[in-house]
């Protein structure tokens, strides 16, 4: 508890720098300790790989115990509108686009490694323009590339429930791609609550929560700021992104 109220700034040990594995177990325990040792060093492969395979474990999980043909389905029934026009479309045309569904959800999960580098580089580059130019912080991209990565690692959890509950024996008609970790109050409501409710609700994560004050963490960290400043440059954003979800829910 005590990391998420020091101050930001402490000085670098002269002694050795953790390993990866003491920096994987101190973010869940002690965080600060992993993120000041990130202005040591930005290695941030171990968090990387992990994070592919418990990946490619759901995805493993989903081809045995779901199918991608059912994945995609669940995919068009949560959405009514297209529901709608898959039911009024021409045979030949609905399977067509139910084979095009299919090879989008798969490549999707296939393609999940580069996707996620790709969106932890964007969302790096957007907060280190925060922490920098809108705080006075003095981090690389790399310190905050690597921070990122590993306050992700709570995320892990859900990957890991919803591997669980596939092969547990949850009901292919249930899996949902967008929420299958049970960490949110949107998975627990019924299929048909409106959909800003629900996007409202599923926005309200624990487990996102976590790695969002665990970024907060080493974000203020790496850039030498109050603590303060960090919570006010993740959070903003998230706020800025549930709102948009929730607006777009309530427009389409």
């Amino acid at each position: 508890m005590n990391d998420f109220a020091t101050p930001a700034i402490s000085p670098v040990g002269d002694g050795p720098g953790l390993t990866q594995g003491q920096r994987l177990i101190y973010v869940f325990t002690a965080p600060s300790k992993t993120f000041q040792d990130i202005k040591r060093s930005t290695s941030w492969w171990l968090p990387f790989i992990i994070t592919a395979i418990f990946g490619y474990a759901l995805f493993f999980g989903i081809q045995t115990k779901v199918g991608w043909e059912q994945v995609a389905e669940n995919n068009i029934k949560s959405n009514p509108r297209q529901a709608e026009q898959m039911e009024k479309a021409p045979p030949e045309q609905r399977a067509t686009s139910m084979k095009f569904a299919v090879l989008i959800t798969k490549g999707i999960f296939i393609a999940m490694p580069v996707l996620s580098l790709v969106i932890v580089a964007v969302t790096s580059g957007v907060l280190l323009l925060t922490i920098n130019f809108g705080f006075g912080g003095k981090a690389s991209f790399w310190e905050v590339f690597a921070v990122s990565w590993y306050a992700g690692l709570p995320g892990l959890i859900k990957f890991l429930l919803g591997t669980v509950a596939l092969f547990a024996g949850l009901a292919p008609e249930s899996f949902n791609t967008q929420n299958f970790g049970g960490t949110n109050i949107g998975y627990y409501l019924p299929p048909d609550t409106a959909k800003p409710l629900m996007s409202l609700a599923t926005s309200l994560d624990v487990v996102t929560i976590w790695s969002l004050a665990l970024t907060a963490i080493g974000l203020s960290i790496v850039a030498g700021t109050k603590r303060s400043s960090g919570y006010i440059a993740v959070f903003a954003w998230w706020a800025i992104i549930v709102l948009g979800s929730v607006g777009f829910a309530a427009a389409f």
